[in-house]
């Protein structure tokens, strides 16, 4: 699964918080739908609503589709999930991955990063960061991560009226999106999974975390 949200503040666009990240994500999947590949497994996009308001849309998606926190019980689609990819740090090149905290993940992009290594993806951090999508994924304990990306104007623009189209890197966007499609078509095909992280649930479950 890949996915990005929707966004936008007041009298500018939302182009790099998070227009960046939906059309990657939407390019991603054009690019692996125009090749015609057959991969053993789904690969879905969602473009999530509600992220700034406390992450409503991907919320809302685990709860009916991959763990019932009111009953603490499994959906079915729990254990068919494999992977999410999540982007929301503007329209920089990605350099690498936060692997939140599971080395578990490492051997999976260490394979899967090689052709883009002299695009400058070189890095596979174990930190965590927060403050979008992956981390209701995350919470639950399945593989959830979000980009390493150059800041490039990031933090200056974002949430402000001057967060417009021209401040996108295009070129930096093409190529994130060949990225994005080369991880979903690998973990779609590998052979194994990312094993999700033990204790994950029981923790959600004791702290009665919603």
């Amino acid at each position: 699964m890949i996915g990005a949200h929707f966004d936008s503040w007041h009298g500018g666009t939302g182009a790099a918080d998070n227009a960046s990240g939906c059309l990657v994500m939407l390019e991603a999947m054009r690019i692996l739908k125009e090749l015609n590949l057959s991969p053993r497994r789904t690969i879905r996009i969602a473009l999530w609503g509600g992220e700034e308001q406390g992450l409503y849309g991907s919320r809302g998606y685990a709860q009916h589709l991959l763990y019932d926190r009111e009953e603490h019980q499994k959906r079915p689609g729990y254990d068919q999930f494999v992977l999410y990819l999540n982007m929301d740090n503007g329209s920089g090149r990605f350099r690498g991955i936060y692997l939140e905290e599971n080395d578990m993940a490492f051997p999976f992009f260490r394979t899967w990063m090689t052709p883009f290594e002299a695009s400058g993806f070189t890095t596979l951090s174990p930190q965590r960061t927060g403050s979008t999508d992956h981390v209701v994924f995350n919470m639950l304990g399945l593989p959830a991560y979000q980009f390493i990306q150059d800041e490039l104007e990031y933090d200056r623009t974002y949430h402000t009226l001057m967060d417009t189209y021209e401040r996108l890197s295009l070129d930096d966007l093409r190529l994130n999106a060949a990225m994005v499609a080369w991880f979903a078509l690998n973990a779609a095909n590998d052979n194994d999974r990312i094993p999700t992280k033990p204790g994950a649930l029981e923790k959600v479950k004791n702290t009665g975390t919603r």
